[in-house]
């Protein structure tokens, strides 16, 4: 997996609505309804991410808020499949 440069990432961030690129990670930040619905999200976002087998980092906080870290740890840094699971979470919570 080819890490992208930060050009690369600047240019294609916007096709990621809502998230953020600072210290050489994507994040960001989702408000659920409840703590439930915040614990669901987690769940299919877990099993979005074992599919294409990249492993995000995720936190569950102040009862419904989630955040998510995106970085490809073997490389250190952005990689396709980053953005490819950032557009897939977006689709998950789109569907909430």
């Amino acid at each position: 997996m080819n890490k992208l440069d930060e050009k690369s990432i600047l240019e294609r961030l916007p096709s990621i609505k809502g998230w953020s690129f600072d210290n050489n990670k994507l994040t960001r930040s989702f408000k659920l309804d409840s703590f439930s619905e915040a614990v669901a999200f987690l769940v299919r976002i877990a099993i979005e991410a074992e599919k294409i087998d990249h492993h995000p980092d995720i936190r569950l906080f102040g009862w419904n808020n989630v955040e998510v870290t995106l970085q490809t740890h073997s490389v250190n840094g952005i990689t396709e499949n980053d953005f490819k699971l950032a557009n897939s979470i977006n689709l998950l919570y789109s569907y909430e």
